[in-house]
């Protein structure tokens, strides 16, 4: 085997994570789909379950999860560049923006994909058949196809995306939109001339559901061209960005955040703060009802199992009752991590511009027990 093997779905959110990363690093890779008999028997074997992306290095190394792909690479100084800033309020800032794409838009990105079946439902019947199912013939992937969907179709609804708030669902998300197309009209990445983790974190649900479902990319090319533009540039090998006219390839210096970017931070506030409130109350509740849990046992009780019950919240007038994931701890712990590795004068700077966007509740918002990464798995610590 001479290069790395990305297993992965065009269609799939957390998928498009992993793959700009490595086409950004410009690291040679294979794509293959999960419907790859390698996969079956070569992968889900040592992961324990169906899950995607998982990439295989060169010497047969299995790593499973967009960041610790991502984390694979950094670790080892294989990164062209980096996806941490290296500055306090930068790296910090990206960081929530992480957390935010792949989490906190789980719940626009599922309402778009599957309540718009006039525009979507063609087309996602084709990437699902020919992903998931390319073994089985063209004539008979329709049953396996639809129960495949209607899985997906649930997970929606225990995200939150139900008929009652689906016009607040689209009013924020359209808002958040329009900011971020400001934004990106005047830099080319998140935080300036090159993208970070925040990027990685934003391109997965803004590329797979968002910036390719007929529906949704529609949207996004009428009001927010800047946007799709950013999804093109995140997909692409070099820094395309053309229309930056004098650019260079970096972060803002002095550790400067782009003013544009206030705006988004406030909505990120506004929207997702919320449920982050409710699914720490809802996890430190449920822990002390946990007789016998142990440090490593698998959160959810098996790998396939991610929730691990249901929290309400109140949110654009509405109460909304949405799964709680403890993957979503293990990335607000990364946040607060990299926030306590910081001196006490760039703690103060980063805690007085998290004040200012409404996003300091990041950093104090704990759980009683830690949540990590073991085994390709989430665990008890």
């Amino acid at each position: 085997m001479s290069e790395f093997i990305l297993y992965a779905t065009p269609f799939s959110l957390y998928s498009g994570k992993a793959r700009s990363y490595l086409i950004k690093q410009h690291i040679e890779f294979e794509e293959r789909s999960v419907g790859d008999p390698a996969y079956a028997t070569e992968i889900a074997p040592v992961i324990g379950r169906r899950i995607i992306p998982v990439m295989q290095t060169p010497d047969a190394t299995i790593v499973q999860d967009g960041t610790d792909i991502i984390d694979w690479f950094e670790s080892r100084d294989l990164a062209r560049q980096p996806a941490y800033p290296r500055t306090p309020r930068q790296h910090i800032v990206s960081l929530i923006l992480e957390m935010f794409g792949g989490e906190g838009l789980l719940r626009p990105a599922m309402h778009y994909r599957w309540n718009f079946d006039e525009a979507n439902l063609a087309f996602l019947q084709d990437q699902f058949g020919r992903s998931i199912f390319a073994s089985v013939a063209a004539d008979k992937r329709g049953a396996v196809t639809k129960k495949a969907m209607d899985r997906m179709r649930m997970a929606g609804a225990a995200f939150g995306a139900v008929p009652d708030a689906f016009a607040a669902i689209e009013s924020a998300y359209e808002e958040l939109l329009i900011a971020l197309n400001e934004h990106f009209m005047a830099v080319p990445y998140l935080l300036g001339g090159a993208p970070t983790i925040g990027d990685y974190g934003m391109i997965a649900p803004l590329f797979a559901h968002l910036g390719r479902d007929p529906h949704p990319a529609a949207l996004m090319k009428r009001i927010a061209p800047a946007v799709f533009r950013w999804t093109e540039r995140m997909n692409a090998r070099g820094d395309d960005f053309g229309e930056f006219i004098g650019q260079t390839a970096d972060l803002l210096g002095d550790d400067a955040l782009p003013a544009t970017l206030m705006p988004v931070l406030k909505l990120i506030a506004r929207d997702y703060l919320p449920e982050v409130r409710a699914f720490v109350a809802f996890t430190n509740t449920w822990l002390t009802e946990q007789e016998g849990l142990k440090a490593g046992d698998i959160v959810g009780g098996a790998p396939q199992n991610r929730f691990i019950g249901m929290c309400s919240f109140d949110w654009s007038g509405l109460t909304i009752n949405a799964a709680v994931v403890p993957y979503r701890l293990y990335l607000l712990q990364r946040i607060q991590d990299a926030f306590m590795a910081l001196g006490a004068n760039d703690q103060a700077l980063v805690r007085s511009t998290l004040e200012g966007a409404g996003l300091v509740e990041f950093l104090d918002l704990k759980t009683t027990r830690r949540v990590e990464r073991r085994n390709h798995a989430e665990v008890w610590a």
